[in-house]
């Protein structure tokens, strides 16, 4: 990404703020350096639109995890222009490997990931961001929408400890009155490997 396109990005992006019904919260100052920002709740394909739009207007060049038969063909073109990262979902674990390697190769990146992994309604997160960010010591930023209050935004910064439980019970405080665009597929921040955790 040159810097001669964020002006461009920041000015889309402030107009869409301008025009939609959504309100951009700024709670976060400017981000820097490499993070991992999680889009939740991921229940609508507006949940793309208005995180793109969010890392925009902050001045961000967001990479992020797409199916890679959505790379195909010039929409791939589009899809990388846009910061995406094909990859075979079919390999969950080589994910992780992939884009720990890319990090460790020196790269900047912040990325962003959907954890729910669909837009219906699932029973768990999936649990790749969790292991990238241990994996790397980046940091993870919580990002949203909450069609309650019609805002969007990036919430608080934090390293995660590596303790499954205790990381996500930070993160559900977070995300625990954050409705999404469609309320009604909205999947609960858990993993499944808490669920082999002893109470």
């Amino acid at each position: 990404m040159t810097r001669r396109r964020m002006p461009v990005r920041r000015a889309i992006a402030r107009t869409y703020w301008r025009l939609s019904r959504w309100t951009h919260v700024r709670e976060s100052p400017e981000v820097h350096g490499s993070r991992i920002v999680i889009g939740a709740p991921h229940t609508s394909n507006w949940d793309f639109v208005l995180m793109l739009a969010i890392a925009w207007d902050l001045g961000i060049s967001p990479r992020f995890l797409g199916k890679h038969q959505l790379f195909r063909g010039p929409a791939g073109w589009i899809m990388r222009r846009l910061g995406g990262i094909p990859v075979d979902r079919r390999d969950p674990s080589r994910i992780v490997d992939e884009v720990v390697a890319l990090i460790e190769h020196g790269e900047e990146i912040v990325l962003v990931v959907t954890p729910e992994g669909t837009r219906g309604t699932g029973t768990h997160w999936r649990s790749g961001f969790h292991r990238i960010a241990v994996a790397t010591g980046l940091p993870v930023t919580l990002g949203y929408p909450d069609v309650t209050t019609m805002t969007a935004g990036l919430g608080p910064t934090f390293s995660l400890t590596g303790d499954v439980s205790k990381d996500m019970d930070r993160i559900r405080a977070f995300y625990a009155d954050k409705a999404g665009v469609r309320p009604e597929l909205r999947t609960e921040p858990r993993l499944r490997s808490e669920d082999a955790v002893p109470a």
